[in-house]
């Protein structure tokens, strides 16, 4: 059955809003890790431990999220895995000890993983239909989900609540919302001979070499959003309140760049975005890494955040274009770009156990280095502006 343009231009608003919601939890969750640093009385080893276990959890779960999807059809299944992602925030904060603590962050990794992979495959399925480019403003639309939780989390903790509250209330209103934005999705389903994805979804050749562009520009991120308080807290001194609001400015840079990142690639193209893009992280990361006061850290984390803003976005695009099966180009590029995200956190506190934080973000800012000699990776094989409909019906394409 066809969609009309409305409908269309209505599951874009739908899917923007999921975007948003899947943001919060992440915005939600960071800016109170120092507090369960201290709750658990972690070292930053063992804190980086704790946090390889959303890797794991979302390496082993992502690869079904095509099945999923493919059994349930695209709405029920991001209604279902959206919902699952939103209740898994309350369960860090209410850890007793560091066992329970990777549990709850396998759980968390897991939902937060295959969520991630069915709303980037319906934002590929809007822009298909739509013909022009909209991944940069949804992950914007992400960004801006995460910098509003973020803001009640610098609120939080300036108030000294209790992370535990926070996060059950923040989980219970999250998952209304999942509900109800989920609804005007498309209900993309597959046709009746088409075969189910396989269980462990490998990326096509194309969409490898995209996968590991993003994996650089998805470390980075990682990095910053889960260590970026306590590095402000603990390298230059913060207090509590300004190191939560680090995570803030990230976000805030990182959505305002993602909402115009539509019109810079256009402009551009995506090679040269990347590269400019590479300069502008790699920038903010050397600013991190000789910063002695947080007024020289914050603008360094919020430029990594601008220089990261539009890579992940031209990854999901490109690889939703690669290879014959785009779910399965997308669920295998989301698992190297979304796993390198839940590993960042993990190495970099690694790296800061046997050296320091300082030297972990030397690494982070290599990785950024590397955007700009492997931008021509981004090279699309495809347009990425495909005709714009202009009749009043839309035709499924699969």
């Amino acid at each position: 059955m066809g969609e009309t343009l409305k409908d269309v231009q209505r599951a874009r608003m739908s899917v923007a809003l999921v975007f948003a919601v899947h943001g919060a939890v992440t915005g939600t969750f960071v800016t109170r890790i120092p507090w369960i640093k201290d709750h658990l009385d972690l070292s930053p080893g063992q804190l980086g431990l704790a946090l390889v276990f959303p890797a794991v959890g979302a390496s082993v779960a992502m690869p079904l999220a095509g099945r999923i999807v493919h059994r349930l059809g695209a709405r029920t299944a991001l209604q279902g895995l959206l919902t699952l992602w939103c209740l898994s925030l309350a369960l860090p904060a209410l850890s007793p000890h560091l066992v329970v603590f990777c549990l709850a962050l396998f759980l968390y990794g897991a939902t937060a993983g295959m969520s991630d992979v069915a709303m980037n495959a319906q934002g590929v399925e809007v822009e298909k239909r739509l013909g022009r480019s909209i991944m940069s403003g949804l992950h914007g639309m992400w960004s801006v989900g995460g910098l509003v939780a973020s803001a009640f989390g610098v609120l939080a903790a300036h108030q000294h609540v209790d992370a535990r509250i926070q996060y059950a209330v923040t989980a219970a209103i999250l998952t209304v919302l999942a509900q109800v934005v989920s609804r005007g999705v498309l209900d993309v389903r597959p046709t009746a001979d088409e075969e189910a994805p396989p269980r462990f979804a490998l990326p096509p050749k194309e969409a490898l070499v995209i996968g590991l562009v993003g994996f650089c520009a998805v470390f980075a991120e990682g990095a910053s959003m889960d260590w970026s308080g306590v590095y402000l807290r603990d390298i230059t001194g913060a207090s509590s309140s300004v190191a939560a609001a680090c995570f803030t400015a990230f976000a805030a840079t990182m959505a305002a760049a993602r909402l115009a990142g539509d019109a810079v690639v256009r402009r551009l193209g995506p090679v040269r975005a990347v590269r400019l893009s590479g300069a502008v992280a790699t920038t903010g990361g050397l600013l991190v890494v000789f910063a002695s006061s947080p007024y020289v850290a914050i603008p360094g984390f919020a430029l990594i955040g601008i220089g990261i803003a539009v890579v992940v976005p031209l990854a999901f695009a490109a690889a939703g274009r690669a290879g014959s099966n785009p779910s399965q180009s997308i669920a295998g590029v989301a698992t190297i770009t979304y796993t390198s995200g839940l590993v960042a956190p993990a190495v970099v506190g690694g790296i800061a156990q046997a050296s320091s934080l300082t030297v972990s973000f030397i690494a982070v800012t290599l990785l950024a280095a590397a955007l700009i000699p492997s931008a021509t990776a981004m090279r699309h094989r495809k347009s990425v502006n495909a005709p714009v409909a202009t009749s009043g019906s839309l035709e499924p394409t699969h």
